[in-house]
């Protein structure tokens, strides 16, 4: 699902100091991609001109999102405030809910490797000594609903330097103990001074309904990429798709 959101990305371009001109210029030729993706539906040849037009759609949302989001540019602001007492939401009942067992899974630990010079196998206290970061972050999910919470971790541009992260790592996949769910991001978001392996929320330790013990979270993409019950990381040259990506979502997944 390519998602084109023309006004928010036109503010932030020109917050970036990206030209106008020619942002909007990509704009209406993504836009025109996109209508002509619903006429194409009705041709002969609609499945495949349509699969066609989305891929086109994609790639320029990603070379759009690559700029806004490399490292070293602005912040996200989040500036809806939770109302006191409000809890972020939840779809899991307690029966379904998934839990780290130490009983029958041994020690949790986040393992870090691919390429990198340092392979690690962190246990939570470990990834708690590294520098500690913590912000008020909005999430916003594929569905159309937002919340703000106040998340507690580590960078992984952090995490990246602690085990020597190798210059030829272009993407990084975030892996799940939850039915192997992953999904693999861009290095440029994955390094956004916001992209947290988040461990606490409003100055709680994780609970198992948000990802505990450990969950990678950033404001810069949307929640189905925010991989939640982490146990491993790998920093790769190829992306290697992901649970929703590989189902059709569009694998980019920026907000």
């Amino acid at each position: 699902m390519s998602r084109i959101w023309l006004p928010r990305r036109r503010h932030l371009a020109e917050g970036l100091g990206i030209d106008r001109r020619a942002f909007l210029a990509g704009s209406l030729r993504a836009g025109s991609a996109a209508a002509a993706l619903a006429l194409a539906g009705c041709d002969s040849r609609g499945p495949r001109a349509a699969q066609s037009l989305l891929r086109s759609a994609e790639h320029w949302n990603e070379r759009v999102e690559r700029k806004l989001f490399r490292p070293g540019t602005r912040n996200v602001p989040s500036a809806r405030l939770v109302p006191a007492g409000a809890k972020f939401p939840s779809y899991f009942i307690a029966n379904e809910m998934p839990v780290w067992d130490e009983a029958t899974r041994g020690v949790w630990h986040l393992e870090v490797s691919g390429l990198v010079a340092r392979p690690q196998r962190l246990t939570l206290d470990e990834l708690k000594k590294l520098p500690r970061s913590e912000a008020r972050l909005e999430h916003f999910c594929v569905e159309g609903w937002s919340a703000v919470a106040v998340r507690t971790g580590v960078r992984l541009s952090d995490l990246a330097r602690h085990v020597g992260m190798s210059a030829d790592a272009r993407y990084v996949d975030f892996q799940s103990f939850d039915d192997d769910y992953h999904e693999s991001w861009d290095i440029e978001s994955a390094m956004h001074a916001q992209t947290l392996i988040v461990y606490g929320q409003d100055g709680e330790l994780l609970s198992p309904a948000y990802g505990a013990p450990a969950r990678v979270y950033s404001p810069v993409k949307l929640g189905y990429k925010c991989t939640k019950y982490l146990t491993r990381i790998a920093f790769l040259a190829e992306r290697n798709g992901g649970y929703w990506s590989d189902q059709g979502y569009e694998w980019y997944g920026g907000v």
